[in-house]
């Protein structure tokens, strides 16, 4: 009876379904983007997971950055003045140089200020090194910011991730963390080279930026023809080796979300905004979510009784 007893407070203490939340780029909708502040937040108010994009410096350091050259929205020079566009590319700058340019706010006026009203300012904030946020004790879902589109941009694929690689392996955090690409041509190296490392097979369907190409021979981006495979992104992913997929969240139905399952693939839609939208998604049993506003998801997860983990 002891036995049976104790079974049954461990089945009640423990979540009916453990969810992983993701804070996109630490915050974004709460405080500069992949900046300190950013990950700050994100971890008070309760993440899972930091969310976060890497590039590579001229002198080889893994550094946090979204995008391949400096965003002009979001940068200024070391006076205070505003980048012009376009921005230099990471690659041809020093940590060091970078480490001099302030993203700590929103250019004014901008499309991206619009977009982020209530973005807190932060000025004097740089660029983080990824080994700066290292000691978090938390997971990390760090993306290769490279493209088969602009190949000029970054390092290949094959130094990027290695390099990439190399600085999870030294800085030990690789049980913690997740590699994830739009450019699989990264994922392939890490499941060949660091196989215990996670990976995640980012997906959109949609306008100019899309990946899948559903109809239109391989992509260069997953470097497979979907329509051999049924024109079902579940299963590309599957093909490729992958055991995470995050795909647009708008790409998503409950009759893919099942498909996913049955392949046995984990589902963490990005970059989900509007709570209503969370919640619909929820419904369709993903795992986890990736958000602009972890404050939104924490309080709808904590609403409905749903652990993260």
């Amino acid at each position: 009876m002891r036995e049976i007893l104790a079974v049954a407070l461990l089945a009640l203490a423990l979540p009916a379904h453990a969810f992983d939340l993701q804070g996109h780029r630490g915050a974004r909708g709460l405080a500069p983007e992949n900046t300190l502040p950013a990950f700050l937040r994100a971890a008070e108010i309760g993440v899972t997971t930091l969310e976060l994009d890497v590039g590579i410096t001229k002198d080889g350091a893994v550094i946090v950055a979204h995008d391949r050259r400096l965003n002009p929205d979001i940068t200024r020079d070391a006076k205070g003045d505003w980048i012009a566009s376009p921005g230099p590319r990471v690659h041809d700058l020093t940590l060091a140089e970078l480490k001099r340019f302030d993203v700590g706010a929103i250019k004014p006026g901008t499309d991206y200020a619009k977009q982020f009203p209530a973005q807190a300012v932060v000025p004097g904030t740089p660029m983080p090194a990824l080994a700066e946020i290292a000691a978090w004790p938390g997971r990390f879902n760090i993306e290769t910011k490279i493209s088969p589109l602009a190949p000029d941009d970054t390092l290949d694929p094959e130094a990027f991730a290695r390099a990439v690689i190399a600085e999870i392996q030294r800085l030990g955090i690789a049980p913690r963390a997740t590699i994830q690409s739009f450019d699989w041509r990264t994922l392939a190296v890490v499941a060949r080279e660091a196989p215990e490392i996670a990976r995640a097979y980012l997906t959109t369907e949609r306008g100019a930026n899309e990946t899948v190409f559903k109809g239109k021979g391989a992509s260069p981006w997953t470097g497979i023809d979907a329509a051999q495979h049924g024109n079902s992104t579940p299963r590309v992913v599957k093909v490729a080796g992958g055991a995470i997929w995050s795909p647009f969240w708008r790409d998503l139905t409950p009759e893919i979300v099942a498909e996913a399952k049955a392949l046995g693939l984990t589902v963490i839609p990005w970059t989900v905004n509007d709570p209503a939208d969370m919640a619909r998604l929820i419904d369709m049993k993903i795992d986890g979510l990736i958000t602009d506003y972890p404050d939104r998801a924490k309080a709808l997860l904590d609403a409905r009784g749903v652990a993260v983990r």
